[in-house]
C-alpha cells in the first residue's frame, strides 16, 4: 500500500533517537518500502537537507555521515509530487490557517494525503492529531 512520508520518519532514520515505539514504527516503514512506494511533497529534500545541514553546523553529524544517508535515501522508491506547489497557495494554506499548530510544509503531507486518499506515515504529534481529525488513516 502506497503512503505519504512525512520528514519526521525520514529523520529519524536518520538520528535514529526518540521514543522506543517510534523508532520501532520507522524501522517498519523502512522495511515496508521496500514493497510499497512513498509520496512525498516536492519541499521533502529541502526539509530532509536543511535538517542535516543544521545537525552538521551544530556538530551533531559529519559530512561523511550525512553523504552515506543521502545514498541509502537514494535507493528508497519515493514518488516527488510538483503538483504540491499548485495547491500552496490555496488549500495547503487553507489546513495551515486552520490547524495553527501546523507549518505550511507539515500542512502539505496532510493536503498530500488528502488528494492523494493515502495513509499519512508521521510521527510529528501535531500532524497525526490534525491528520486523524481529516480522516486521514495513519499506516498500520
Amino acid at each position: 500500500m502506497s503512503f505519504v512520508l512525512d520528514n519526521s520518519v525520514t529523520m529519524c532514520w536518520f538520528f535514529w533517537d526518540g521514543k522506543p515505539h517510534d523508532l520501532v514504527y520507522a524501522e517498519k516503514i523502512l522495511d515496508a518500502m521496500k514493497m510499497d512506494s512513498a509520496h512525498v511533497p516536492a519541499t521533502w529534500g529541502r526539509e530532509v537537507s536543511n535538517m542535516i545541514a543544521r545537525a552538521e553546523a551544530k556538530g551533531l553529524v559529519t559530512e561523511a555521515r550525512s553523504n552515506a544517508f543521502f545514498e541509502i535515501l537514494g535507493g528508497v522508491d519515493a514518488e516527488v509530487d510538483t503538483a504540491i506547489f499548485a495547491h500552496a497557495l490555496s488549500y495547503t494554506l487553507q489546513l495551515a490557517r486552520r490547524c495553527c499548530k501546523l507549518s505550511s510544509y507539515d500542512a502539505s503531507y496532510l493536503e498530500l494525503a488528502l488528494r492523494l486518499g493515502m495513509p499519512l506515515v508521521a510521527l510529528h504529534e501535531g500532524l497525526q492529531k490534525t491528520a486523524k481529525k481529516a480522516d486521514v488513516k495513519k499506516w498500520a
